[in-house]
Parts: structure tokens; C-alpha cells; sequence
């Protein structure tokens, strides 16, 4: 079976981090007998290329200068920021129009699978009704936020859906959104971890452990049992990972007990940092004293907050070893002034295959990822009250611990292993050849 797959990022050289886990999904479906090549627009002149042995199709739009919509950052928010980007809207749809049916007239795939629908599938539409190829749509959940923006794409989209054979949506928020759209049914097609290596044997074995993500073998290291219990966050530094509420909830963990680590960058990076330093100096009331001094049960140094520390971008040994020595994930989303929140939060999962107990928000797709109470913590948005508690509890009950890694274990086989996410795909592939 040969699938196109569409999408408007894919990694543009060996080392390229952008977009992993559709570069993970291709090599599984690829070790599966499918054959695939991609269809993604070029990067400032890129021109077609081969990358872990899939052809892909780079379509021009512009000169080369200007070839800088997708790739980086998101196209929505780099059009926010540089509205003379939406003039490169038409002829990027134009271009990779033909360009699909230039592939498709000489390559003929039996399926085409189009990654964000708005405006992928105006790409694929002609090909697919030329050559009646069955067209998929990948729902990811940023294209459903553009409707709030724009309303002219809500009837496009609409129209758009009733086209496609078959709709995949990345979480049960995502699908959510489309029914409301447009009554169909809609598969749930997550993401796996994007890990290189695991050793399962070793993992299942030592649930409180992590696994370490090296390019060297799988090495399996015990969480740190002196010093301050560490707070992982990673991510971009942007308003919907909500990392101003984890900062504010430093003020509820004292400073003898807990270490707040901060790793990525971002636009909000400055103004974090700031509000971290203001933190930590003001001068507080004699009323905030009395509250945290019994939040911290009479930790002599119960009136200050916790240390917050900013490390900037890792190298991927830097960042293996961050998860190696902490003792929660953290992801304190919210639904921005956008409306935008996670759609899955992929990064959830590869904590959990590190070993990591989690600690999230109860927004958008994270919880298809993390089930209350039995893979990890959900606190409500915007709650640092809420989120340092949920920091004491794991601190003070080690079997807490060791009963949320049993369970974030068994959802992670259960739901987002990439031999099941796969399966079920071409399962769908198959049907829509019957």
C-alpha cells in the first residue's frame, strides 16, 4: 500500500527537530510495509530530499527569501506577528495543489493522509477527486482555533470534512471539536513517545525508576533520594503552557523542600523571569507569612518560596539528564486568550516513559493522557494553590508515586504505543480500499 502524506512541517535535515512524532509516525508506518512519501512545502529554497529514507516533496511558493510561513514557529502565530504573510497564503495552496497532482499522476498512492486540514485539504482535494484516492484528515487542533479568529474558515472546513473519507484527530478534545463542526465519526489517532530507545524489560520492572533517553544503551537511574524534590517543566515558553501559575505556585513549596526547573525558551521567556525575581523578593505580609508557614508544616524556612531555576535550551544530553534527576513532570496548561490549549501534550507521555510522575491541568486533550488518580494528578487551570498541593502529596507518599507510574505505565499500553497507534491506522486504510 502506498500513502502521501501532507503536512505543512517535516524535518528538513537529518538533525531537524521539528515536528518528531510525524516523523516517528512515518518510520512506523514504513516498518509496517507501507510505503510513504511526503508532500511539504519548501523552507526558504529547499528543494526535494530524501530524510530516514522517505522521498519528500518540497512545493515552492515565493523566492526563496520569502519562503518562511511554515517551519520554526506555527504559520498562524508567525501571521500574527507579520500580517504580509498571509499574501503567501494563496500561492502556497496553488502550488501544493499541483504539485499533489503531480505526484499523484505519476506515483498514484492508494490513500492520501492530510496533516492540518486547513488548508491541507484544499491541497489534496483535486488530486483526490482526479484519481479517486481516498482522502484522510488529521485533525491536530490548531486549525480548529482559527474559526474563533476567522469565521470564513469555518465554512471551509465544514466543506472540507464532508470531502474526506475518513477523520483522524490527535485527542478526544480535538474530535470533540470537529463533531461540533460536523456530525461524523471521527477515529482517535494519537502520538506515541518520539524516544529513540527502551528498555521494557528493565522499565516494567522498576516502575519508580527512569529510563534515560541517550544515544548511548538504555540506562535506568533511581530518582534522587536526598535534596530538594525537583519540578520538571519543558516546553516552549508561550501563554497556553501556563508556566506564570507553576512560578506563582513556588510561593505554596518551601524553599528547604522543593526546586522549580524551568528548561525551554520562548517569547515569554523575560517576563517569566521576572515575575520569578519579583517573587522572590517582595516583601510579604504578616498575613501570606502565617498561610505559607502552615502550608510548609513549620519548615524553618517555610517563608520563602521555592527556588526557581531557568536553564534555557538543552543539549539532548543536558535534557536526559534533567529528567534523570527530577521527581515530577509538570505541565500547567490553560486555554489562552486565543482559546488555544494542548491538544494532547505529547511530552506528557515521554515523561511517563521516563519514569516520571505527572502533574497536569485538566484542559484540552491532556486528559486522554493523564486519567486522575491513576496515571498522574489533574488540578484545575490557572490553581498554584492547586498545584503545589498536588507537589506536597507526591512528595510526602512514595506509594502515590509508585501506584501513578504503575498507572501511567498501563495507559501508555493500553493507548499510545506506536505499534498500536499504527495498526489502527492502516486498519482504516485498508477499509477505505474495500
Amino acid at each position: 500500500m502506498k500513502v502521501l502524506v501532507i503536512g505543512s512541517v517535516y524535518p528538513r535535515f537529518q538533525e531537524d527537530a521539528e515536528v518528531p512524532w510525524l516523523r516517528t509516525s512515518v518510520a512506523h508506518l514504513k516498518k509496517a510495509g507501507i510505503e510513504i512519501q511526503v508532500l511539504a512545502p519548501a523552507y526558504k529554497g529547499l528543494k526535494s530530499h530524501d530524510i530516514d529514507g522517505t522521498h519528500v516533496n518540497r512545493f515552492r511558493y515565493a523566492p526563496a527569501n520569502w519562503e518562511i510561513l511554515t517551519h520554526e514557529e506555527g504559520a498562524p502565530s508567525k501571521m500574527a506577528s507579520k500580517p504580509w504573510l498571509q499574501l503567501l497564503a494563496i500561492p502556497y495552496i496553488i502550488n501544493g495543489f499541483f504539485q499533489c497532482i503531480r505526484i499523484c499522476r505519476k506515483w498514484r498512492p492508494d490513500v492520501i493522509h492530510a496533516h492540518w486540514p486547513f488548508p491541507h485539504a484544499y491541497i489534496a482535494l483535486g488530486a483526490a477527486k482526479l484519481f479517486r484516492i481516498p482522502l484522510v484528515l488529521n485533525f491536530h487542533g490548531a486549525e480548529l482555533l482559527l474559526i474563533r479568529k476567522k469565521k470564513w474558515v469555518k465554512p471551509l472546513l465544514k466543506f472540507a470534512i464532508g470531502q474526506a473519507q475518513a477523520i483522524f484527530a490527535n485527542s478526544s478534545f480535538t474530535a470533540g471539536k470537529i463533531k461540533a463542526l460536523r456530525n461524523v465519526d471521527v477515529e482517535w489517532s494519537p502520538y506515541g513517545t518520539t524516544l529513540e530507545t527502551r528498555d521494557e524489560s528493565n522499565a516494567s520492572c522498576h516502575p519508580e525508576r527512569n529510563v534515560v533517553k541517550s544515544k548511548d544503551p538504555v540506562t535506568i537511574v533511581p530518582h534522587p533520594v536526598n535534596g530538594k524534590f525537583k519540578i520538571l517543566f519543558v516546553g516552549r515558553h508561550i501563554e497556553r503552557k501556563g508556566i506564570c501559575y507553576l512560578i506563582e505556585a513556588a510561593k505554596y513549596l518551601p524553599r528547604d523542600k522543593f526546586e522549580i526547573r524551568i528548561v525551554g525558551v520562548g517569547d515569554l521567556t523575560e517576563q517569566l523571569k521576572q515575575q520569578a525575581a519579583l517573587l522572590d523578593e517582595r516583601q510579604k505580609t504578616k498575613d501570606e507569612r502565617d498561610v505559607i508557614l502552615s502550608e510548609s508544616e513549620g519548615s524553618s524556612q517555610g517563608n520563602q518560596p521555592a527556588d526557581i531555576i531557568f536553564t534555557g535550551k538543552l543539549s539532548p544530553e543536558d535534557l536526559a539528564n534533567e529528567y534523570k534527576t527530577a521527581n515530577v513532570f509538570v505541565l500547567p496548561a490553560i486555554v489562552d486568550h486565543k482559546g488555544d490549549t494542548e491538544g494532547l501534550g505529547v511530552v506528557l507521555i515521554e515523561a511517563m516513559e521516563l519514569g516520571l510522575p505527572i502533574v497536569a491541568s485538566n484542559v484540552g486533550g491532556i486528559p486522554d493522557v493523564v486519567v486522575d488518580g491513576k496515571s498522574g494528578i489533574l488540578v484545575p487551570e490557572k490553581d498554584p494553590v492547586a498545584l503545589a498541593d498536588a507537589f506536597k502529596r507526591l512528595e510526602a507518599d512514595a506509594t502515590l508515586i509508585q501506584k501513578l507510574l504503575a498507572g501511567a505505565r498501563k495507559r501508555i499500553e493500553e493507548c499510545f504505543t506506536w505499534d498500536g497507534i499504527i495498526e489502527r491506522q492502516i486498519e482504516v486504510y485498508k477499509r477505505l480500499q474495500q
